[in-house]
């Protein structure tokens, strides 16, 4: 029997897809949901098996089952990544009835229910995915999301061209395809466009170039310190400047990372920190009067502009305002007026400066409390 040669155009989207979304994930191109990611590797292994058993010797069983051994591979990808943080309620939810459709499956041997239970598990693992898009597109702007709903639709192809079929055996495509064009629609369908993704520069094929819709934002010039990044339109006081990105990294495999032009890391919580990126946010400078300050909002890190800043203007942060770490200090060449010569965690700096950044919101979680960046003599006093 002749193979539909959409099956093929199913396979090579699905996996190209996952290709293309491993690559920004190594690249820190996209920041996905990790809980998100977890449920959809289990819920594809158990909707793979399911499938096979409600559906015999179908092609579409054969996408699922190459779909979930990429979907365990982006996770894994994705686990070593980030760190842990307590599910959500919704996250909870899915992950409980995709291990009821696997044990209602292994017990009661039901393939069809536990199929059916995991159908509905799937929208529900969309939504922390969904959220995070709502609060930053950016976080998922990859081909990738087009790719998976072209390989959907060429899927439910497959399936009604081989006849046959049930109604209910449509429900996972069709809510693959639904889930997946959302996700798509929300960051810009023009995110499967090839000039997107694709490019020559220097003479070399560049996949997946980070997608910047404010490029023309920013410049990179020269300081007497090296790099600098400049406003190339202005900003006002409040807005978003850029999101950092980067790699988190346990403290203790920090200092052997910390190499020349290497050593950008940002303290996110007392025991990890972010690396760099590769990208713009890597060269924006510290000064003792900056004109912006990181602001941190469930996982993600953004430089807020903390007074207007003109076109032309450096844009720069207070770098105290991440640090914990009382054995560390660098040399400050800033020649602000305000200059404190050398910059040290944020105990270092005076209480009133400390309590403006509080104010503002402008501070790493960990440093929003007096009694946790005091001293050992504050303390016992």
């Amino acid at each position: 029997m002749a193979i539909d040669p959409w099956f093929f155009i199913a396979v090579g989207c699905s996996l190209t897809g996952y290709a293309l979304y491993l690559t920004g994930l190594r690249r820190q191109l996209v920041q996905p949901n990790r809980a998100s990611w977890l449920i959809w590797s289990a819920a594809t292994a158990v909707e793979a098996g399911t499938y096979a058993a409600v559906n015999p010797g179908a092609l579409q069983g054969w996408v699922f089952a190459l779909s979930a051994l990429a979907c365990v591979a982006v996770t894994l990808g994705i686990w070593r990544r980030s760190v842990w943080s307590a599910p959500s309620r919704g996250e909870i939810v899915c992950t409980a009835a995709c291990l009821a459709a696997l044990t209602l499956w292994i017990v009661s041997n039901n393939a069809f229910w536990a199929h059916m239970l995991v159908v509905a598990a799937v929208p529900v693992s969309f939504w922390p995915t969904w959220q995070s898009v709502a609060q930053d597109r950016n976080r998922e702007r990859s081909p990738a999301w087009g790719l998976w709903a072209v390989g959907d639709l060429a899927t439910l192809l497959v399936a009604t061209r081989g006849g046959n079929q049930q109604v209910g055996e449509y429900a996972y495509i069709l809510v693959e395809l639904l889930c997946h064009a959302s996700v798509w629609f929300m960051v810009g369908l023009a995110t499967i466009n090839p000039l997107r993704s694709l490019g020559f520069r220097n003479g070399r094929l560049y996949v997946l170039d980070a997608y910047s819709p404010a490029a023309s934002l920013f410049s990179v010039g020269e300081t007497h310190l090296g790099k600098a990044v400049y406003a190339a339109q202005g900003f006002a006081e409040g807005d978003e400047i850029i999101r950092f990105t980067g790699r988190r990294f346990r403290a203790d495999r920090v200092p052997s990372l910390m190499r020349g032009s290497s050593d950008r890391f940002v303290q996110v919580t007392p025991q990890h920190y972010m690396g760099p990126s590769g990208r713009i946010d890597d060269l924006i400078n510290h000064s003792c009067a900056p004109n912006a300050g990181l602001r941190f909002a469930g996982g993600s890190v953004t430089l807020i502009a903390i007074r207007d800043i003109a076109p032309g203007e450096e844009i720069t942060w207070d770098y105290s305002t991440t640090l914990a770490e009382s054995n560390w200090h660098m040399i400050c060449q800033c020649r602000a007026p305000e200059c404190r010569r050398v910059i040290g965690n944020f105990a270092t700096l005076a209480p009133e400066r400390q309590e403006w950044f509080r104010a503002r919101n402008l501070v790493a979680p960990y440093l929003r409390r007096k009694d946790e960046v005091a001293g050992p003599r504050d303390r016992a006093a």
